[in-house]
């Protein structure tokens, strides 16, 4: 299954930071991406591979629902978004923080 390179450059928008990703990233060795809406696991795959050099051991693709919101009598709701865990092979590392302070 080959897919085009443009749709993977839109798959993957951003790392999800957070102290729930920084934990699952020392314990699970997993790197957590916020991507589009209609990626798929293949998808997510072929886009760490391709954007950060490394090898990709397994992807698990998450649905956020929207939280629900109010403006006074007005109800909203956020939209929904898709979080993907990318778990590495054994002695790949993704670093998003290059030389920053600790």
């Amino acid at each position: 299954m080959s897919v085009n390179q443009e749709r993977l450059l839109q798959v993957l928008l951003a790392p999800q930071i957070s102290e729930k990703a920084t934990a699952v990233a020392e314990k699970n060795e997993q790197v957590v991406f916020r991507v589009a809406s209609s990626a798929t696991k293949p998808e997510v795959k072929a886009a760490v591979e391709l954007l950060f050099k490394v090898e990709v051991q397994s992807v698990q693709i998450l649905n956020v629902k929207g939280k629900v919101k109010r403006f006074g009598r007005i109800v909203g709701q956020r939209k929904g978004w898709k979080k993907a865990f990318v778990s590495l092979k054994p002695g790949q590392e993704i670093n998003f923080v290059d030389g920053g302070a600790a």
